[in-house]
């Protein structure tokens, strides 16, 4: 009985396995150690100083890297809206009479990923009343819309998250 208590694993006789678990190496702590001295850096030179700066990415062995001698070009707009177009032809898969809002849109696949603004462009012609509720028209699509005996009415701005696509 004494045997089959020892086979059960307690959390008190749990150890790592032979060799498992290593000392780990002192450096600086003298001659003896084999790592005393430079400490495994060898004599002078960058690499034995710290912090040493060769660990860049754009690092091209104290030359001037590539990423500063390429000319700037552009800018990067980082607060300009991220706008999701919808044109007018694609409301046509909607029934007579329905909302067409951000979650239709999302369900029916016409927008996709993170967008701050939808817009509704007039690309294309419309055949059925519809209620249609975004965040921005282009002249065309509103009179469209109206056209064809439907209303456009605009939402508040903010951040959506629409559908399974990344960003």
């Amino acid at each position: 009985m004494a045997e089959e208590t020892n086979e059960v694993p307690i959390l008190s006789r749990l150890r790592a396995p032979e060799g498992a678990v290593q000392k780990k190496t002192r450096f600086g702590r003298g001659r003896a150690s084999g790592h005393g001295k430079t400490c495994g850096r060898g004599q002078k030179g960058q690499k034995a100083r710290q912090p040493g700066r060769i660990h860049k990415r754009h690092f091209d062995g104290g030359q001037m890297p590539l990423v500063q001698k390429l000319p700037k070009v552009g800018f990067n707009n980082i607060f300009a809206k991220v706008v999701a177009e919808v044109n007018v032809r694609d409301l046509d898969r909607f029934d007579a009479g329905s909302t067409v809002d951000l979650e239709a849109l999302v369900a029916a696949g016409l927008i996709q990923g993170r967008f701050d603004v939808v817009k509704l462009l007039g690309n294309g012609e419309l055949d059925r009343k519809l209620t249609v509720q975004v965040h921005r028209y282009s002249k065309s699509a509103k009179a469209k819309i109206e056209a064809a005996g439907g209303t456009a009415q605009v939402l508040g701005e903010g951040r959506v998250e629409g559908g399974p696509a990344s960003e």
